[in-house]
């Protein structure tokens, strides 16, 4: 009886089990379908946010892309840069106008502008220099055209502007038009430094050349030679050529070489090498540098010395070329003292 009794049991309490497990089933389906769509609606939601964020529903771009797009922006920031520069070196002149635009053909850049230094009181030495190689009216502007080659008288202003000294360069000038007349420069003999800085600072505004010289209004000049030695020397963006010299520097007032600065040279007392002041060149660019610097660069009592000291900090070529040697002529010299 008891054996039956255990098998009534069982049949009783297997189908309460089941019922069981399907409820348990049951809830369980409903409490993972619930979180699963709870996490789908989050899903969207942090999509949703996600394109707000980073650009409106369009798709994130890798970070190659996102440097590429900071470099452009670093571009055009430099390209921004360099144009106000460039419109502001118009504005001061240090851009020639050739370089804006224009329809018409650009001209020929002219080989050399030589700058031949004069005062008051000089004019047979520019007569001389007219008949002998620099020529006057179509000759003059016929070496101009043909070979390159600019030449002009430089000279300031008297001390007492519009004085009879003025009137005497103002009418020479009309009669020739071979000057360079510096408006702001007054003549002296101890100004020649900052006269030849002024001629290489308004030359190079007023002619783009490849090349500017600098010439005493006693010294004789090979225009052939010269145009031959230059264009050897055209593939060099910055040189400065002459007849390179040193020497004693005088430290003694009344003494005729006296330096007033001497003691910057050191206890050796001597310059460094530099173009003899009779003639000596310089490319466009070194007389750019002059232009836009003018105010700034230092001159010493000569006006040589001054220009090579221009020179020493920067990356220029110094060619001592002994054709510059004024002192005689020689074969294939260029220049030679009156």
């Amino acid at each position: 009886m008891q054996s039956k009794g255990s098998r009534n049991v069982a049949v009783v309490r297997s189908p309460i089990s089941a019922l069981m497990l399907c409820t348990i089933a049951a809830m369980a389906s409903f409490y993972v379908a619930g979180r699963l769509w709870q996490d789908a609606e989050t899903r969207v939601y942090l999509g949703k946010e996600l394109d707000r964020i980073t650009g409106q529903g369009k798709s994130a771009i890798s970070v190659d892309d996102t440097l590429k797009i900071i470099g452009c922006r670093e571009q055009q920031k430099k390209l921004t840069a360099l144009e106000m520069e460039l419109a502001a070196a118009r504005q001061e002149g240090f851009v020639s106008n050739h370089l804006s635009t224009t329809k018409n053909a650009p001209k020929k850049r002219p080989l050399v502008v030589i700058g031949v230094l004069t005062s008051f009181g000089r004019k047979n030495n520019r007569e001389v220099i007219r008949k002998a190689w620099m020529s006057s009216g179509d000759a003059l502007k016929k070496m101009e055209d043909q070979k390159g080659v600019i030449a002009r008288f430089v000279i300031g202003r008297s001390a007492n502007r519009g004085d009879s000294l003025d009137r005497g360069i103002d009418i020479e000038d009309k009669n020739y038009n071979d000057f360079f007349i510096l408006e702001s420069h007054v003549e002296s003999p101890e100004e020649l430094p900052k006269k030849t800085k002024l001629f290489f600072a308004h030359a190079a505004e007023r002619w783009e050349a490849e090349y500017y010289a600098k010439v005493n209004d006693d010294v004789y000049v090979n225009i052939d030679a010269l145009g031959s030695t230059l264009a050897a020397h055209i593939d060099k963006p910055r040189v400065y050529i002459g007849c390179m010299k040193s020497g004693e520097v005088f430290s003694e007032e009344g003494q005729k070489w006296y330096e007033p600065d001497w003691w910057k040279f050191g206890d050796g007392k001597t310059y460094f090498r530099h173009a003899s002041g009779e003639m000596f060149v310089i490319s466009k660019a070194l007389a750019r540098f002059v232009s836009i610097n003018r105010a700034i660069l230092r001159t010493y009592a000569f006006d040589d010395v001054s220009t090579g000291s221009w020179f020493i900090g920067l990356d220029v070529k110094h060619i001592d070329d002994k054709k510059f040697c004024c002192a005689s002529w020689s074969t294939g010299g260029i220049c030679a003292g009156a």
